[in-house]
């Protein structure tokens, strides 16, 4: 089964459960910016390696099956687990954190499940992709300084309570062209800089 990793996608996919891991990790000891910043080369990892799948010559039928399975369970790690447990984390064990950390996480096997039967729809995403959990997160996260304590937790449990939902929705969103995936990349690398400087230079 190794052998399947060595091909250049799936070797691309599985460096991104690895920075999942290594998220999962700061999170445990209580950064969860750092564990932010990492999960962000995880999506950053999930943009790159359809790219490679696709411009890889002479790809054998049997590692893109290894390499489609093995993506979707990266996508679930840091796109479903990683946001469900930061905001576990953050919410302090509150009721109202654990219940929308459940719905991330059933929404996000239920999207991936769908997505890998029916896949796109002439171009479209049914429903958010997984994807926009991290930027999000850093989003919230880079914020925090400007936001009363008092409602930081609300507005994040409340954000990801909605993008739950969306992640199941029948709404249709259009999957990313070429200057859309340069934005990801400028903003991942950015954001993922800017919340490890906050964490490892400026505190």
């Amino acid at each position: 089964m190794l052998r399947y990793l060595v091909d250049p996608a799936n070797a691309i996919t599985t460096s991104g459960i690895i920075f999942s891991g290594l998220a999962l990790r700061e999170l445990l000891v209580g950064q969860p910016e750092l564990a932010v910043a990492i999960s962000l080369w995880s999506m950053l990892a999930d943009q790159l390696d359809g790219v490679i799948a696709g411009r890889t010559k002479n790809r054998s039928p049997e590692a893109a099956k290894i390499g489609k399975s093995l993506d979707g369970f990266s996508d679930l790690i840091y796109g479903s687990v990683i946001p469900a447990a930061v905001v576990m984390s953050l919410g302090g064990g509150e009721l109202t954190s654990i219940i929308v950390g459940i719905v991330l996480l059933v929404a996000g096997a239920l999207r991936l499940s769908y997505f890998s039967n029916f896949g796109l729809t002439t171009g479209y995403f049914t429903g958010v992709p997984l994807s926009y959990d991290g930027p999000l997160l850093a989003t919230l996260l880079i914020l925090r300084p400007w936001i009363p304590d008092g409602i930081f937790v609300p507005i994040v449990t409340a954000s990801f309570l909605l993008l739950g939902c969306l992640h199941v929705s029948p709404l249709r969103v259009p999957a990313p062209g070429r200057a859309m995936y340069l934005v990801i990349v400028a903003f991942g690398t950015t954001a993922s800089a800017f919340l490890a400087g906050r964490v490892l230079i400026w505190t």
